[in-house]
């Protein structure tokens, strides 16, 4: 769906949590307070007070606040939703995109339950962040040096992968002269040519689905293609034939190390093309980046822990022979050459005092080991 039209900036009232907060007049007030105190998510949700995501933990707005009825959530879903998008949700059961106002861009879902509407909305940072300004590791930047090939970044959702990718793209805008096309669903960053043709297409809005915005794609000229999210067989293989074709396709996947990502890829194929598509991915696989956003210690916000895999005559081989789960053993002996393994990221962000040891020891993959780095230090 494409982007609802600016509403009139509201006047937003600060409130102490001491005084009664009734329900506000616009989605776009609560909006602007969630903005205002850096939290990434607003949830407005029957039967529960307004809500947001700050630092990754979800807690009410105001604890004085009104609880949200039915009524309260259809009149705000209706009071900032277009004709289509109405027309969508009635006939669905949801709707899902990109909604821009005077105070930024957020990515916004609607849904029918039992209960009523539900509303929920991504606070999208529509200035896109470089590489340095994130923190990524220096190296990550030989990744968007390549002319062709397949870029993975992954996680779960809320880790940043949206961010990360989006910083990947500028970089190759700032620094090449080609022609970026980005498929995503929704748009969320907005990128303006500085080096770079950018040609940005949401899916629902400027085509059907991922598929086709790819086939298309590869009759426009590209020399770099983002994917907003590889979610099926059709759109893994389409992405993995562009790679081929010298194309550098960035895409991301919901998975939690770089073992997990090329299970799911392969996976998604029939077994007997698996040998095939085994022998494509070794060939045109550039990097993994997989990564994880951890709440600080200080309660300040969230650090990030990363793990990265480099493609390498080892690893291609790996996935040549269907073992990745050798993969984190080449990790661990590949640190010259950039690679870096989660819990050593995780390890690394405790002895800085980052983050808890109880957020290392939960988040890692080998959990004796973390308890015991843990309590050496």
């Amino acid at each position: 769906m494409s982007d609802s039209p600016p509403s009139p900036a509201p006047t937003v009232e600060v409130v102490s949590e001491q005084a009664p907060v009734h329900v506000l007049d616009h989605v776009d007030q609560y909006l602007a307070v969630g903005k205002e105190s850096a939290a990434s998510d607003i949830h407005l949700s029957v039967n529960m007070r307004p809500t947001w995501r700050r630092f990754g933990t979800l807690e009410p707005i105001w604890l004085q606040a009104d609880t949200l009825t039915a009524a309260d959530t259809e009149r705000l879903a209706m009071g900032f939703l277009n004709d289509a998008q109405k027309k969508l949700l009635e006939e669905r059961g949801d709707v899902d995109f990109a909604y821009a106002n005077d105070g930024g861009r957020y990515r916004t879902s609607v849904v029918r339950h039992r209960l009523g509407y539900d509303l929920v909305f991504r606070i999208i940072q529509t200035n896109v962040r470089t590489m340095d300004e994130l923190g990524l590791p220096p190296q990550l930047k030989m990744l968007t040096q390549y002319q062709n090939g397949l870029v993975l970044v992954t996680g779960s959702v809320g880790s940043g992968k949206s961010t990360t990718l989006a910083a990947l793209v500028e970089e190759v805008n700032r620094t090449r002269r080609e022609h970026i096309i980005t498929l995503e669903d929704p748009i969320e960053y907005l990128f303006h040519p500085q080096g770079c043709q950018v040609n940005q297409r949401e899916v629902h809005t400027h085509t059907v689905s991922f598929g086709a915005a790819l086939r298309g794609a590869l009759r426009e000229d590209p020399d770099v293609i983002m994917v907003g999210e590889m979610r099926d067989l059709e759109t893994i293989s389409l992405a993995i034939t562009a790679s081929e074709t010298g194309h550098l396709v960035l895409g991301t996947l919901h998975t939690g190390n770089a073992a997990r990502t090329l299970d799911r890829v392969l996976d998604v194929f029939p077994t007997d093309q698996r040998e095939q598509i085994r022998i494509m991915v070794s060939e045109s696989l550039r990097g993994i980046i997989s990564q994880q956003l951890v709440p600080r210690a200080d309660g300040t916000g969230r650090a990030l822990a990363v793990e990265i895999l480099m493609n390498t005559p080892a690893v291609a081989n790996v996935i040549r022979e269907a073992k990745t789960f050798m993969l984190p053993g080449i990790i661990q002996t590949g640190k010259k050459l950039g690679m870096k393994l989660m819990d050593d990221s995780l390890a690394e962000l405790f002895k800085a005092g980052l983050i808890s040891a109880e957020e290392a020891v939960a988040r890692s993959e080998q959990k004796i080991q973390m308890k015991q780095i843990c309590r050496v230090l």
